[in-house]
């Protein structure tokens, strides 16, 4: 017996052992002991004997069902008791004759089934179960159908409870309670979900396939809301990181009792809600710490594609267009498919028919007839390992032998040309496990046109075996050509392309019942056209939840030239401005691998000496390049000298008497200082005066920056101005000629700006929380994310310029990709970060609670808080090495640092 054998949205409620009373051949009357299981559409007797076949008997299918007396009683005082039942059908199913997986064979009739009950107590119940069953099957609208096997069930479960007994440990007590089903491919079993302390259980029902399943919530790795039936009511626990299956799938009857469950398993995972994101994901696969075939499947994952619901099956891509070579050649990229380009639109032909069809259609429109995922095709591919759900989803018949998989280079051309085959791949394509490909289960799949068997798939020529091809797979997913253009597929899938006008212009439309939101559930009054819809739709197949409504960002591949086909293929809506060269991608040298090294051992901070060197917070720090002078600006309005060696303070400048902001130092001569007086103050180290002063702005200079004899500055008058300095003036006594280059107009006033490593690019924080992200080739705006609540602190871009990362006074972190301007992870604090340094992977913060905290941002986590100032950490400065710190605070003082490794 299997749950496979029920009917699609049939349950299997509980057992009894019967004999099966017949005649044989010759005239005699015989008996057959075995398991009779009461299902709601259907009634299954399972012999004890190994050689006989599972007998299904449909209720759809049934007659008559009428109660046998036990007429051998010895009491002349008792009326006669019920031994059995006798059941008159015109149709049953023999099952796995001889225990052989096979198409069901059909016994028509109509003809009588004789049963006993061994436990004649129990008989009348049995009887009066199949009854009332047998009157819901013989209703005539399927909604009337299903109501009454609902209450049926429900009548079930409210008489039951979860079984105390099966707690693991005595010390357990229940923490909540509730009925679910646990959901498995094509089944969905009813029983009682308990949760403790220590343990989620799901204890089923009818005791199948065990008693009580068993979860320990210390070993609950992830979990995942699911969208089931197209309602809201799904759990899915993972107790491993990169497992293609769960652990157990649960359905419940209302959201709340999910929802419950889920935040409460939550609580024993650190920062759950924040390290599942699509965002912190795709920040992890960018940087190389997921593989291609990783990120896919978290996508999958996270877009409630699961293992367990086959109409929603993970969807992988066809990778390989090249399945008649002899030989497979991974950098030419003529070999692969294209991935800008749904299925269906890869044959221009095909293509062009569809299109014609789609402009004559009225609306709704859509330009595919089925869906690239759907059960019939993830079965199509995995009938050879799991031939019992081929025969559960098609009521016992395995497909056509000419339909079946037979090959792969015939699978992929249909792909290509047929008129509704849109198929994508599933995990199994990419993984280690190729029994899917081989009929090792020796299955009758029957036999092609031309008298050729069905037998394991036809291999491409450049595959030795099965594991062969598999591993070729495997490498041509995580390949360069695939690592530079998965995100496109990602688009169309999960992305931006997914929906609207982006969907048609890519050729990627669907039927609008596969679309999650393309029915108004709660609007359709009718339950016969509710069950239609939603059969519709189970068995048509459904796109994934969509995870992103912007370019998805491209993977960075800084070692290697670009593969790219013969056609041009535009990556962005935007053209950057250079950030890599062939020579700046290299991260071998001493001084990267120092760089790394002391990025590992950040939270090894210890304190070498602090002073008190203000009588205001301290807004900035320079140190001249041999390490001895440190200049620090505050709100007191001076800039101060420090002498590191002797420790002591050399000299203070005051301009005037409003704070100073910011300052940078330039060729160890001159300091240059910003103010809320408006100007930009030129300091001369040599001269130990004010060399000059620039009257650059309307309102207070927020922050300063320089690079290749340009000055910029940010003020809060809401513009950024680029200034051009002769640096040849910076060493003498005259004064400096800054001529306006330019002026970048924003919306609000500009708190802080940052320049990426080769002065390219320009990012700035405004006061009501919007980064701007400007080219200074063509001085434009990139992108404008309005990411924060309030004031940014402090922004800044990674060391390679793919990522800008921002700190605002709404105490949040926030990664944007440059390419494309999408906020990919918002990381909450608990106290605002009013200053940072990163190196891509790792910031050092510091906070308004005058911590220095260790963030790790691909496991979007705290990882080490250091105590620091007694006031807000405002500034932070850094050498080259990153292995020398100096901090200013809110407490008047800096603080020297050094690494411990």
């Amino acid at each position: 017996f299997s749950l496979l054998m029920l009917d699609l949205e049939e349950y299997y409620f509980d057992h009894h052992t019967f004999s099966y009373v017949f005649t044989n051949n010759k005239g005699e009357k015989r008996s057959i002991k075995g398991s009779l299981k009461i299902c709601s559409k259907s009634l299954i007797f399972e012999p004890d004997q190994m050689s006989e076949p599972v007998l299904k008997f449909p209720f759809r299918e049934c007659s008559r069902i009428e109660e046998i007396e036990d007429k051998n009683s010895n009491n002349p005082f008792e009326e006669n008791r019920i031994c059995g039942f006798c059941i008159t059908c015109s149709q049953i199913c023999l099952i796995k004759e001889q225990r052989l997986v096979a198409p069901y064979k059909i016994e028509r009739g109509p003809k009588n089934y004789i049963f006993r009950i061994e436990n004649i107590s129990k008989a009348e119940d049995v009887v009066q179960s199949l009854l009332q069953l047998h009157r819901a099957s013989q209703l005539d609208k399927m909604a009337d159908q299903i109501a009454m096997i609902t209450a049926i069930l429900q009548s079930r479960l409210a008489r039951t409870s979860f079984d105390k007994n099966r707690f693991q440990s005595v010390t357990e007590s229940p923490h909540m309670e509730c009925e679910a089903e646990m959901v498995t491919p094509l089944v969905s079993n009813p029983g009682h979900v308990c949760i403790t302390g220590q343990n989620l259980y799901f204890q089923p029902l009818n005791g199948y396939p065990e008693t009580v399943v068993q979860v320990k919530l210390h070993e609950v790795r992830r979990i995942y809301k699911r969208r089931h039936g197209l309602k809201p009511l799904g759990l899915e626990v993972f107790c491993t990181e990169d497992d293609l299956c769960s652990d157990i799938y649960l359905k419940f009857y209302n959201s709340k009792d999910r929802d419950e469950l889920y935040y409460y398993i939550a609580t024993f995972l650190e920062n759950h809600i924040t390290e599942h994101t699509a965002e912190s994901y795709m920040l992890q696969w960018q940087r190389g710490h997921l593989s291609n075939y990783q990120y896919l499947l978290h996508l999958n994952n996270l877009a409630d594609r699961s293992c367990n619901d086959l109409s929603q099956y993970p969807v992988f891509p066809w990778i390989i267009a090249d399945y008649i070579s002899s030989e497979l050649d991974l950098s030419n990229p003529e070999i692969f498919r294209d991935l800008r380009k749904p299925i269906g639109a890869l044959n221009k032909e095909r293509l062009d028919r569809l299109l014609a069809r789609y402009r004559e259609m009225p609306d709704p429109k859509f330009m595919y007839g089925s869906h690239y995922s759907s059960p019939g095709y993830v079965l199509f591919y995995l009938v050879r390992v799991a031939p019992e759900y081929m025969l559960c989803l098609q009521n016992g018949k395995f497909d056509n032998a000419d339909r079946m998989f037979n090959s792969f280079a015939e699978t992929w051309r249909n792909c290509l040309e047929g008129a509704t085959d849109f198929k994508e791949l599933i995990p199994e394509f990419y993984g280690t496990n190729s029994t899917f490909i081989v009929n090792s289960l020796k299955l009758d799949l029957g036999k092609r046109q031309g008298g050729k068997m069905v037998d394991s798939v036809e291999l491409p020529p450049w595959a030795s075996d099965p594991d062969d091809f598999l591993q070729k797979n495997r490498d041509a997913l995580e390949s360069q050509y695939v690592s530079e253009h998965l995100h496109e597929w990602i688009d169309l899938i999960f992305g931006y392309k997914q929906k609207g006008s982006e969907a048609i212009a890519a050729y990627n439309v669907f039927h609008p019942l596969t679309y999650e939101g393309g029915v108004d559930w709660d609007s359709i009054e009718d339950p016969n056209q509710k069950i239609a819809i939603l059969i519709q739709i189970l068995e048509f197949g459904q796109t994934p939840k969509q995870l992103f409504t912007s370019p998805h960002p491209q993977r960075i591949m800084p070692k290697f030239q670009s593969l790219s086909r013969g056609c041009s293929r535009s990556t962005s809506i935007t053209e950057l401005p250079p950030i890599f060269t062939c020579e700046d991608s290299s991260f071998e040298d001493l001084t990267e691998e120092s760089i790394k090294l002391a990025w590992s051992n950040i939270s090894k901070l210890s304190v070498v000496y602090q002073q008190k060197i203000h009588k205001e917070a301290v807004t900035g720090i320079v140190v001249a390049s041999n390490g001895t002078s440190v200049f620090s600006t505050s709100q007191d309005s001076t800039l101060k000298m420090f002498s590191k060696e002797k420790k002591l303070l050399q000299r203070s400048m005051s301009f005037s008497n409003m704070a100073l902001s910011s300052c940078l130092l330039l060729e160890d001569t001159t300091v240059l200082c910003s103010s809320w007086d408006n100007n930009v103050y030129f300091y001369s180290v040599a001269y130990g005066r004010r060399q000059d002063t620039l009257m650059g702005h309307d309102d207070a200079v927020s922050k300063i920056c320089w690079y290749n004899d340009c000055l910029y500055t940010s003020s809060w008058d809401s513009t950024v101005k680029v200034w051009r300095c002769a640096s040849a003036d910076l060493s003498s006594s005259r004064k400096n000629t800054c001529e306006l280059m330019a002026e970048l107009e924003h919306d609000a006033g500009v708190n802080t700006i940052s320049l990426n490593p080769i002065g390219t690019m320009l990012v700035s924080g405004s006061k009501e929380g919007t980064v701007s992200i400007w080219d200074l080739t063509t001085l434009t705006v990139l992108h404008q994310v309005h990411c924060h609540l309030g004031t940014i602190n402090d922004v800044a871009f990674s060391p390679d310029s793919r990522h800008v990362l921002s700190a605002g006074e709404d105490c949040c972190l926030k990664v944007i990709d440059v390419q494309t301007g999408m906020l990919i992870t918002s990381l909450p604090t608990d106290r605002q970060q009013r200053c940072f340094r990163w190196d891509g992977n790792t910031v050092l913060s510091g906070s308004q609670s005058g911590e220095l905290i260790v963030w790790d941002l691909m496991a979007a986590k705290i990882t080490e808080r250091i105590l620091a100032h007694s006031g807000a950490v405002t500034c932070i400065w850094m050498n080259e090495q990153c292995s020398s710190i100096i901090t200013g605070g809110e407490d008047k003082q800096i603080i020297f640092w050094k690494l411990q490794y």
